[in-house]
This record gives structure tokens, sequence and C-alpha cells, in this order.
């Protein structure tokens, strides 16, 4: 069956990019791309809850959303754990009584050569990046009202190979890229939730600015913009998918990775 636009046709086109009076739930949401997506959330006038292992980190994204004018949640979990990610979605709707926008973006990477990687890295990673955003998409599905929007992080190595050796991040993305479109399958049409992956590139991270000029280069080959993304661009990408702007798009996986994998 189909499902109407989200805004029913009447909004600004600027309009679109909003999501006040929405309540979304980011994970991995202390620091790094989560932190980032958490405050673009919040500018962009959501509720916000932030899900993590560490409470922290969590805190202080919490207090920048605060500081926004937007309510915050800090909930520690870990995503691994299927009755976590209920507990999660639970407290959002004794919190706020609604969820509407997912935020899949806990994840875990691990370098090393096929031949001598340990079998519990390799499980970690997919248990984490595959896995955590099943368990928090399938909880947030059962809640979700028509119009909402999960958005998986996958990544550019889920779309090309890596220069260095990564099987099980970039298998454990590929599989994100493949959750994505068969929940989209599922969902979209019977219960109006659109889902949606940005696969990100390098993006200027504290880790990335510490590189030798030569490491750099390695990782900027085949991009074909020469240079690392920002979060802001990546913020971008994610409101997008996560906004009404983009209610008529499911089941895609966006590349914000300056065109390396369009090589």
């Amino acid at each position: 069956m189909g499902t109407r636009a989200d805004d029913g046709g009447t909004s600004g086109l600027l309009d679109l990019f909003r999501v006040d009076g929405r309540v979304a739930i980011v994970t991995g949401a202390g620091s790094g791309l989560g932190a980032g997506f958490a405050r673009a959330l919040a500018e962009a006038g959501a509720d916000v809850v932030l899900s993590g292992r560490r409470p922290g980190p969590l805190r202080r994204t919490a207090d920048d959303i605060r500081a926004l004018g937007r309510r915050a949640l800090e909930i520690p979990s870990d995503v691994t754990d299927p009755d976590r990610c209920e507990e999660v979605v639970s407290a959002a709707m004794d919190e706020f009584g609604r969820v509407d926008i997912l935020v899949n973006n806990a994840g875990l990477t691990h370098t090393a050569p096929a031949t001598r990687e340990l079998a519990e890295d390799f499980r970690a990673v997919l248990d984490v990046n595959l896995l955590g955003s099943y368990w928090m998409a399938r909880s947030c599905a059962r809640v979700m009202r028509p119009g909402s929007s999960i958005v998986n992080v996958a990544s550019m190595l889920g779309l090309v190979k890596s220069a260095l050796p990564q099987a099980a991040y970039s298998s454990s993305k590929a599989g994100v890229v493949g959750l994505t479109r068969d929940l989209s399958n599922q969902w979209s049409g019977r219960k109006g939730i659109r889902v949606n992956a940005i696969a990100p590139g390098f993006v200027e991270t504290d880790m990335i600015a510490e590189m030798s000029d030569d490491a750099r280069a390695d990782f900027l080959h085949g991009c074909s913009l020469g240079r690392m993304g920002t979060q802001r661009e990546i913020d971008a990408a994610m409101l997008f998918l996560a906004s009404p702007a983009a209610s008529y798009i499911t089941g895609s996986t966006l590349a914000v990775d300056g065109g390396t994998s369009g090589h």
C-alpha cells in the first residue's frame, strides 16, 4: 500500500529539512559522528535519545543538545544485546511518547590480515555494526508511526575495496547496505517507515588529523574531490534522509565519499 508524503505537500522547501516535534534515537552518540548527528538533529528541531556504552561522553552530548533548546535523554546501553535495545526504545517511549527517527551509528572497526585475524575480533565487529543495527531497527519499528525514518550508517568500504586488510569491517558495512534494502522492502509500504543508509568516506577526525602526509595521501587515493569530508557534510546527508525532504526515498544507500565509490 502507498503512504502519503510526510508533510502532505504543504511545506516550503527548506521546511522539509526540519524535524520539529520529532524524537530521534542516535546510537554511538557519545563521540565522533554520532555526537555530531545528535547535535544536527537537535538543531533541526528534534528531541534526542542518546545511546552508547560510556555515560560520560553521552552526558556531554546531552548538554550540547540542551544548550540548543531541545530535550535529551541519555541511556547507557549496548546494541549487541537485543534486550538492551528494547530497553532504549521503552525508555524513549516513557519519556517522549514516540520515536520518529533512528540513526544506527554505533560502530566498531578492526584491521588485521585475514589469515591472522582472531575469530572473536571478526565476530565482535559484525555483532556491533550489523547485528546491532538490526536489533535497534527492529525495536524501533515496533513503535514507529507512518512517516518515520531509519538511517543506517554504512561505509564507503561496504561499496569499494579497502587499502587496508579490513575483512570484518568491510563485510559488516556491506551487510548494512543489504539490511537497509531488506528492511525497506518489509516496512516502507506496510508500516510507512522509510529505511535508508549513508556510506561516509574518510572524514576529518582527531585520529585523521594526527596522520602523516603519506598516510593521508593513501587514504585519499581515488577520491575525486581530493580531500577528507567534514562532520557537517555527513550531518547534512543524514539529516536529508531522516527528514521529510527525503519522503520519496527508501531502500537507498547514499555515498558521501567525495566520489571515491564512483571509480
